[in-house]
């Protein structure tokens, strides 16, 4: 098993940045050939997903849907002012986990890795572990 850390630097407060170039690279520079691939993020006030990434409208769209769902309005307890940015990689999830076949991810035609920020700008890193198939197929 392999692991590689991919650093990503928001620049803004709410951003979806498409990692799937990094994360293909990290690949290949590992040589791995069949098997899963699991990236996780160690950030409580960010996520991951994938969804399309041709058209930046829909990431923009996803962003402005959690807005409305977790209201920066609502008395919020956490101290520190960013409960809103909790919640919403809660909602997303810290990883995203995707088929590698012959090198290449295995990914939709439309589909992207995004690292999700809701708490930026910052310096952020990512964690790419491949797991080779045993055998089968």
């Amino acid at each position: 098993m392999a692991t590689v850390t991919i650093n990503i630097k928001t620049s803004g407060h709410e951003q979806f940045i498409d990692i799937t170039e990094q994360a293909q690279r990290a690949i290949t520079e590992i040589e791995a050939v069949d098997g899963v691939c699991t990236i996780f993020s160690p950030h409580t006030t960010a996520g991951l997903t994938i969804n399309e990434h041709v058209d930046p409208d829909v990431s923009r769209d996803i962003i402005s849907l959690l807005d409305d769902v977790v209201s920066t309005d609502r008395a919020w307890t956490h101290a520190e002012g960013n409960s809103p940015a909790h919640v919403k990689a809660s909602l997303l999830g810290s990883s995203v986990v995707v088929i590698v076949k012959r090198g290449r991810l295995h990914l939709g035609t439309w589909q992207g890795i995004f690292f999700c920020e809701f708490d930026g700008p910052r310096a952020r890193r990512v964690w790419l572990t491949f797991t080779p198939s045993g055998g089968v197929g």
